[in-house]
């Protein structure tokens, strides 16, 4: 149950963002740009990005739709979002991608936990600087969205087959598909 009456029954941030539609449209287009706009790394990693800042920060609603949404979009055959998130050093992923998550996590702690070690090394395994700064973009943006939806207690179904149907619609769709209007 959330903590104020949303007056509408839509999962995680859609409910939030049904009750507030004011603050759905720049955080919606904020989240297209990071995770779906043209960029050298894929859509799957930057939402793999996602899932495991929302699993470092305990958030079951956005780990488990961007895990979803990950995994709709990460090569066949690759582990599943959730072994990667619980270690992904010693997961199957590039060696950018381990680096990249290294400094996710890091920004999850605290922007100023990110080392210059921490950047050296991605870009050693060769990571762009667009791609580290939007790595740690996608990372604090998913810190603000973790904390508004578990701040707030919003709806988290227990279905997987829930952020399935979630992750059809995004890759379809993106996430600018129909949001709420803002005059109402």
């Amino acid at each position: 149950m959330a903590h104020i009456t949303l007056g509408n029954d839509h999962p995680g941030i859609s409910g939030l963002f049904h009750y507030r539609p004011q603050t759905a449209r720049p955080m919606s287009e904020l989240a297209e740009v990071l995770l779906r706009g043209d960029n050298s790394l894929s859509r799957g990693e930057r939402e793999l990005i996602a899932a495991y800042v929302s699993a470092r920060n305990d958030c079951r609603f956005c780990f488990s739709s961007h895990a979803a949404f990950a995994e709709a979009q990460l090569p066949e055959g690759t582990a599943p979002v959730e072994d990667i998130c619980a270690n992904p050093a010693d997961a199957s992923i590039s060696e950018k991608m381990k680096a990249l998550l290294d400094i996710a996590g890091a920004v999850q702690q605290s922007g100023k936990t990110v080392t210059d070690q921490q950047v050296a090394a991605a870009r050693a395994v060769g990571a762009s600087d667009v791609e580290i700064h939007d790595a740690i973009l996608i990372a604090a943006a998913f810190c603000m969205f973790n904390r508004y939806v578990d701040g707030l207690a919003a709806f988290t179904p227990d279905d997987p087959a829930d952020y399935k149907v979630m992750a059809d619609r995004i890759v379809e769709a993106g996430y600018l598909r129909a949001l709420p209007d803002p005059r109402s």
